[in-house]
This record gives structure tokens, sequence and C-alpha cells, in this order.
């Protein structure tokens, strides 16, 4: 796929170094110091014809220039779905204890059902203020082989419902995950449009392909408990989720929802919510819309599109004030990846875990990922 000419995240795009963020989609809350943009958005209809030109949307949301994000507008039936699996996070993390014990797989490293408590916040203390579910929205046995479920457990594991205890989770859950994951392929099929304009894409190496052929994707339900003094580190901004750099190749992102005693209710704080790092090492708040599907491009995107797709680090500041008390945020992502087996070929020069990475080195995205979690997740246990 042309790899000798791609850079990794962490050394911008030669077109990038100057990159402005667009003035026109930018204001200034006083809430926050921070300018607030709205990401580029595509309907649903627009993204569903295979002979539209959606170059120039993908370029200003996914390029050099880009927030690495852009929302997915009036997709039918997505807002019940999100609703859907949304109130059943409060009800699955008040599940009793020994049932959400049965849930957690840590031979999975808890990348497979209930993680709470696991992660280790930027001040390296555990992250008890949220909980996790994880699950394959696709499939439910990526593979039966067992030195693949030993090698990549992360990935080739199984997933574990709550069949008795909360059964509409399964249900929820693969309904939401199947649509983003849909929606997904067509978004990934206009960025194999717009690169190949750039850059040759041999056949089947595309990331519509890599993507569809694929046994990794993942989706996480997050649920952020109630806070009676608030947040803790409440006046980080990275208080609710550290600055990270998603590794895979596209995630898909709801809107959180906010409840207080099980009511719906709106964020509290207009300054809380998701900040992204532009390449030009300014950071900015970004919104969309509630019934939007947001999708954000990760550092493997960026690798096998030679940088004409670029991922940026992001965080997420939780509410603040008295206002935030009591307040519960639910949240579902989908990672798509490639297959564990997908091979990855690295640049003579990396510039990100550049100490993990030998030049022109060749990995399967398993290799990777493993890798990863050894330095940054497993090692930190």
């Amino acid at each position: 796929m042309g790899m000798q000419t791609l850079t990794l995240f962490g050394s911008p795009h030669p077109i990038s170094q100057n990159a402005v963020v667009p003035r026109h989609a930018m204001s200034r809350s006083s809430e926050t110091s921070f300018p607030t943009l709205t990401t580029i958005s595509i309907s649903f209809s627009q993204l569903q014809d295979k002979n539209a030109d959606l170059s120039f949307k993908i370029e200003e949301g996914f390029g050099p220039n880009g927030l690495g994000i852009l929302s997915v507008t009036d997709v039918p039936g997505y807002s019940s779905l999100r609703r859907n699996l949304l109130h059943l996070a409060p009800r699955l993390a008040n599940l009793p204890k020994e049932v959400k014990e049965d849930l957690e797989d840590p031979h999975s490293r808890y990348n497979f059902g209930w993680s709470h408590g696991k992660e280790k916040l930027e001040s390296g203390k555990p992250d008890i203020l949220k909980g996790s579910f994880y699950a394959n929205p696709i499939l439910d046995t990526p593979t039966t082989e067992a030195s693949l479920i030993q090698r990549y457990p992360s990935y080739c594991r199984s997933n574990i419902w709550p069949r008795n205890a909360l059964p509409e989770l399964e249900v929820a859950f693969k309904a939401l995950g199947k649509l983003i994951f849909d929606i997904g392929l067509m978004l990934a099929y206009h960025c194999d449009q717009y690169v190949s304009k750039g850059m040759k894409i041999h056949k089947d190496e595309g990331l519509e392909s890599i993507l569809h052929r694929s046994r990794c994707h993942k989706g996480r339900l997050l649920y952020y408990f109630p806070s009676q003094q608030g947040v803790p580190d409440g006046n980080s901004l990275s208080s609710w989720c550290g600055w990270h750099t998603d590794h895979g190749s596209l995630t898909g992102l709801t809107c959180s929802m906010f409840t207080r005693d099980g009511v719906e209710i709106a964020c509290p704080d207009s300054a809380a919510g998701l900040y992204i790092r532009t390449r030009n090492n300014q950071i900015v708040k970004v919104v969309y819309g509630k019934d939007d599907i947001a999708y954000q491009i990760g550092e493997t995107t960026e690798i096998l599109s030679g940088g004409y797709l670029c991922a940026t680090p992001h965080c997420v500041q939780a509410p603040k004030g008295e206002e935030s008390s009591g307040i519960e945020r639910s949240t579902f992502a989908l990672f798509m990846q490639p297959d564990w087996d997908e091979k990855l070929n690295f640049p003579e020069e990396v510039h990100i875990h550049k100490e993990l990475i030998p030049s022109n080195a060749a990995l399967t995205f398993g290799e990777y990922s493993e890798m990863l979690l050894d330095k940054y997740y497993h090692q930190k246990q």
C-alpha cells in the first residue's frame, strides 16, 4: 500500500505543520478557555451513495488539517438503539457484586466482559470512577483455535453476557454495535476513495476490505458512577478520560447520556466533553449532535493510508461544580480494527511507540496491539 511514504502520528504530515483550525466552525464559550468546534458532518443518504464524491468532507474531517473526527447524521433507527443501550448501563453497573464478578475475564486483560478499577488514571491511581463492559458485537466466538485464543486473548476470547441477570443487554449491545459497524464500513469506502486519489491502494487492501474481513471489532459500554463530591481531579482537562490516541482503525462514538436518579438530563457543565489536540498542538472542544454517530481515526489507519487520514490525541473532561454532584454518564464506543492476522508494514522511521517497533517492521495487528498492551496497560497492573 505504498508504505514507504507513510508517516505515523507524532511526526506531522508536511502539509499539516502550519495547520489552522477552520474559523467558521469556531466559537468561544464563557465557561471554557478553549475554542468549541462542531464536527464536519455527512448525512446517511450521502454516505449510502457510492457515486457521491465525499473527498472534500473526508479531507476536512480526517485529513492532515482535520480534527481526526467527523459525524454521520440522520441514520435511520439509530437514536432509539442508542437510547436503549445507554439506559442499560446504570442497570448493569448496579448489578450485585457477585454477578459482575462472574462477568469478569482477567485472562483477556479485562477486554471482554465487565471491568471496574482495572485501568489506571494518568496519576497512576486505579480508575474507580467508571465501569466498562466489552464485547464483540459482530461475533460471539471469533475463533475456536486454542493457540490463537492463548496468543491474542484480548481479541480471540468469547463474549460473556449476563443472560440471566440482564438479558436485554446482549440484544441492545449487538443491535447498536452492528449499526455503527455497518455505517463505519460505508464511511471506510469513501475514505478509500479519498486516499486512492493520492496513493495506489491494492485490491483488498483498502480500509473497507480490511475492516469487513476482520474478526477483531470491540464494543465498549461505559458507565461513569455518580460522585457525591463532584469528580476527583475535576480541575483536570482529562478528568474523565486521559489523553490518548486510538490505536485501531476507526472508532464509532455515541453522544453521552447524562442521568441523575435515573432521569435523563442535559449535561450541567458546557465545558465538559470531548477535547482534541490538533496537529499544530492546539486544544479544542468538539461537539456533535445527540443523534449523530461520530467516527474518529486511529493510528493504524494513519499507517495504512500513508498519512492521508490522521489520528489525533483526545481526552474527556467531566462536569465540574455543585451541579455535577450525583451525575451519571453512559456512552458507547465501537473500536473497528484489523484482524489479528492482518499484516502492517511500518516505515523505516517510526515516530510513535518507536521504542517498541524496529525500522521497517512487518507486524500483524495482533502483534502490534499486544506490544502496546504489554507496555501501556499490563505492566502497570
